[in-house]
Order: C-alpha cells, then structure tokens, then sequence
C-alpha cells in the first residue's frame, strides 16, 4: 500500500523523521509521495525523497493558499526541482476558494503556470480543490490531454463532481476524511463508484486523523503507519479484500507517478 500524500515536512515530524518513515515501513507502507507545498517545502521534500531513495519521492508545486508567492524566481525554483529523478509530480497545485489566503486571482495564475510546468516536462499533476469545482475544470480541462496524469489529492466533493473528475480521466485520493461519522458519510457512500484503476489511497499526515482509529496516539498527529487503517475501512465500504486493495492502489500509485 502506498501513500500518496504525506506532509513529512510540516513541523509535526521535525524530531522524529526517521522513526514515522520507520514506522511506516513496519506498518507495511511500500512506499510514500511526500507534498510539496511552496517553493521551500518543496525543496524540503525533494531532499527527504533523495535521504529516503527508492521508498520516498516527492512533489513540487505551489498550493493555492501559498499561491501569492507566484513569480518569475519561484516558478524557475519549482522547474530546477521537477527535473530531480526523485520528483514525481507537479503540485501540490489548484485552487481554494474556501478560505482564501491568496485571492482567487492569484490561485488562478499559480495553477495555471504550474500545468503548463507540467505539460512542458510530461509531468503528473496533484491537484487541490476545494470550494472551487466549476472554475477549477474549467482551468484545467484544457490542459488534460497534455498531462501524463492527474490525481484530486484528498478529494471530499459531492456525487456530481466526482462524476465530472471521472468523466475526465482523473484519480481520485482518498484520505482517512472517510473514516469521520461526522463529515465523511457523504464521501463514504461514494467509495462503490470509483473504479479500482482510479483510486489511491493517502493520510495526509499530519492531519486528517482517521476518527475511528482506536487507539488514537496520544500526540493526536496523524501518520503515514496509519494509512493500513485507512485501506481497510476503504476496502469493508467498497466491499472488497483490504490485502487486494492496497496492492492494487499500490500498483495505480507507481504507474500514475511512473515509480520505478
């Protein structure tokens, strides 16, 4: 089973790198995608992938809060670091129109540099979207059939624009949100549509603690060792063997980022 998405540079694992990475492997994770976030978390998780070769990659990308950053010298950063054989995709990239740190002007320039990044170097995308459905396909729509790839990382959208991300040819990650009684029922009841070749699996640790997971660690901090937890639960909702689903996500993770 592999994570797709674990933020291992976020403060959280400053202390203690090497023992989650352990943990992880202990737990059976074959492997992890670390997130780029910004230019410096991107440069962060480009030497965490070099430190953990052949088990850690990353990606490098701008997020949309992060996207009033953008210019000349950033986007120039984020190239010089694509082209790393460790660096898999382009992002963590997209627009939030939840919150806004950058304006939506900003988000809608930073994303659309870093598909035409993407599309120069036949790079995989990790996407972002939230609160933001119609503009983000209408921005990106144009550049799928010169993209490899493209994942939504964390999706939590409605039936509609799951069924707009398939009609696409998108994968969809799926992150321990699943396992919230509170928040996740919606996305839970969605999990028998998603065709098995599309589906890939992530905690996003720190964050997203899988609500269910007992016992919960003490730290509250959530973990890539987690991840079997999250396939799990997956694999009981959809109605299938949790061993065959993390292989098989496994195997869509290393074909959609081209792991070798």
């Amino acid at each position: 089973m592999f994570d797709i998405g674990v933020n291992l540079t976020s403060s959280q694992f400053a202390k203690d790198v090497s023992q989650v990475v352990e943990r992880a492997q202990t737990a059976g994770v074959t492997g992890m995608l670390i997130t780029g976030t910004n230019a410096e978390q991107s440069e962060a998780a480009s030497l965490l992938a070099q430190a953990y070769s052949g088990y850690c990659w990353s990606t490098a990308g701008v997020h949309p809060h992060d996207a009033s950053s953008w210019n000349d010298e950033v986007a120039q950063q984020i190239h010089r670091l694509a082209l790393q054989p460790f660096v898999a995709a382009i992002g963590e990239c997209g627009l939030d129109f939840n919150r806004n740190f950058s304006t939506p002007a900003q988000q809608e320039v930073a994303f659309n540099a870093q598909l035409a990044l993407a599309a120069e170097l036949n790079m995989p995308v990790f996407l972002h979207c939230r609160d933001a459905h119609a503009r983000f396909v209408a921005l990106l729509t144009p550049w799928l059939d010169k993209l490899p790839a493209a994942v939504v990382h964390c999706f939590t959208g409605s039936a509609d624009e799951l069924q707009d991300c398939l009609a696409l040819g998108l994968s969809i990650g799926i992150t321990g949100w699943v396992c919230d009684e509170r928040r996740g029922l919606e996305l839970r009841a969605l999990l028998p549509h998603i065709p098995v070749e599309r589906l890939l699996l992530e905690t996003d640790a720190p964050y997203l603690l899988p609500r269910d997971l007992h016992p919960k660690p003490a730290s509250r901090r959530n973990e890539p060792c987690f991840l079997p937890h999250i396939v799990r639960q997956v694999a009981a909702w959809r109605e299938e063997d949790p061993a065959w689903l993390g292989q098989k996500t496994d195997e869509n993770a290393r074909r959609l980022f081209r792991l070798v």
